[in-house]
């Protein structure tokens, strides 16, 4: 028991070193991944649909 209390408490001391961002920089990184999973998930489905469309027309 010694042992997990002791991985704990280093941990929680290590968390304390951690240099977090701000909220700015987090909303802003998370706009990022939204969006480009967004254009990506256009991409996708545009050259999915355009490969469906031309195994169509060959089969």
């Amino acid at each position: 028991m010694k042992k997990i209390g002791k991985y704990f408490k280093e941990c929680f001391l290590e968390m304390k070193k951690v240099s977090w961002p701000s909220k700015q920089v987090v909303l802003q990184s998370t706009w990022v991944v939204i969006v480009s999973t967004i254009i990506f998930a256009i991409v996708l489905g545009l050259v999915d649909t355009l490969l469906g469309l031309g195994l169509d027309l060959l089969f």
